[in-house]
């Protein structure tokens, strides 16, 4: 029978060995195996993606990491699931497993700032190519592949300015020139959106974000198809990627209550942004609620909901009357990441450093927010009183 992801949520890592309803914390490096033949028998078995209940070196993982593997590839709907220790962790295990020497590599302009870093300046001393894409032109895409083009890499909606773009089409250009594809899936979750089923190679998650929802864990997942297991089961492996146990153990935890956490996020944004339309300081609400719009008509096209990440542009000739605004918030803390059950502020025009400039114009400053699962209400008054500090 199949059930609905709701309901895998809850029943999917329920541990029939000990019938507990959730695993055990499993801590290990040396597995023991009966006989010479068993571990090089398991080796093999492993080397052609078979699901197995324990590795033969403690690198791989234990059943604890076995069991958040399996959990998120039925979610994703993949051939396998990869643990790394941070979510970029995932980002740099799906560019490595791909690109070599002599290589391009096709990026989302509106990326991660990290994964700016390592495609435009790290690869280039492996002599590997770097061409970033308009997002809301995917023209631009198709302009720059070549016979050297060897992987296109999607964050959607784009970080910090929340683009959203026409996934079939990139797919449709990446096939037509084999080509593997990427996809940052954080934002939506695989709850949301399974970029697998559209028809990625690869589907990233930072399970610092959504999965944990606590703001304890740092962990990452790459989700991905037959045709490019092989390639990242190798260098997975031989660079020693794995979480421990013990983050494995809170993300499958969190797991559980994805689907209520990520319904009351979005619940929440849609009253925070309803709120924010009024403000006459805010120049554009970066998030897919204005229908009409290119990034809502994408947006509803390929995902079954919203989370709670946005950005705001406000337009002041102070910058400090900014910063004023955001360190007078009450609810919402200055901090890195999101994804937890806080609400966050944190300015970004700083760090967007960008080919296509849409949003870098003078006067104009980006803030980030994200809506947590305090009461709606008192995040609204908070930013009532907080607002009139903007000059």
């Amino acid at each position: 029978m199949k059930y609905s992801d709701i309901t895998k949520l809850k029943h999917l890592a329920q541990d029939k060995i000990s019938r507990s309803a959730n695993p055990a914390v499993v801590r290990n490096s040396t597995i023991f195996f009966k006989s010479m033949q068993e571990l090089l028998k398991h080796e093999d078995i492993v080397k052609k993606g078979s699901q197995v209940n324990f590795y033969e070196y403690g690198r791989g993982g234990s059943q604890t990491t076995i069991a958040l593997q399996n959990f998120i590839a039925e979610l994703e709907l993949a051939h396998r699931t990869f643990l790394t220790s941070t979510g970029f962790g995932a980002v740099a295990l799906a560019i490595i497993s791909i690109c070599r020497p002599g290589d391009e590599i096709i990026v989302t302009d509106a990326v991660y700032a990290p994964t700016r870093i390592i495609t435009s300046k790290l690869l280039k001393e492996f002599n590997i190519k770097t061409h970033f894409y308009n997002p809301e032109n995917l023209t631009s895409l198709s302009a720059k592949i070549n016979k050297k083009t060897k992987m296109i890499f999607v964050e959607n909606p784009g970080s910090n300015t929340f683009e959203f773009q026409d996934l079939s089409k990139i797919i449709k250009i990446a096939k037509k020139n084999k080509i593997i594809t990427a996809i940052d899936n954080t934002w939506g979750t695989p709850f949301f959106i399974k970029p697998l089923k559209l028809g990625f190679d690869m589907s990233i998650s930072s399970g610092t974000k959504y999965f944990s929802g606590h703001s304890d864990v740092m962990l990452g997942s790459l989700s991905v198809n037959k045709k490019v297991y092989d390639k990242v089961r190798f260098c997975n492996k031989l660079f020693g990627y794995r979480a421990s146990p013990d983050d494995a153990y809170l993300v499958l935890r969190g797991l559980r209550t994805l689907d209520v956490r990520l319904r009351k996020h979005e619940e929440s944004t849609k009253k925070i942004i309803n709120f924010l339309r009024g403000e006459k300081k805010i120049k554009e609400i970066l998030y897919p609620y204005q229908k009409g719009t290119q990034n809502y008509e994408n947006w509803k096209k390929y995902y079954s909901g919203s989370t709670g990440l946005f950005s705001v542009v406000f337009f002041s000739k102070n910058k400090n009357s900014i910063y004023k605004f955001i360190n007078s918030l009450k609810l919402f803390g200055i901090g890195q990441s999101w994804g937890g059950f806080e609400s966050l502020v944190l300015y970004q025009s700083n760090i967007i450093q960008r080919v296509y400039k849409k949003y870098i114009k003078p006067n104009h400053h980006i803030v980030r927010f994200h809506v947590g699962l305090e009461d709606p209400k008192d995040l609204i008054e908070d930013l009532k009183k907080s607002l009139r500090r903007i000059r």
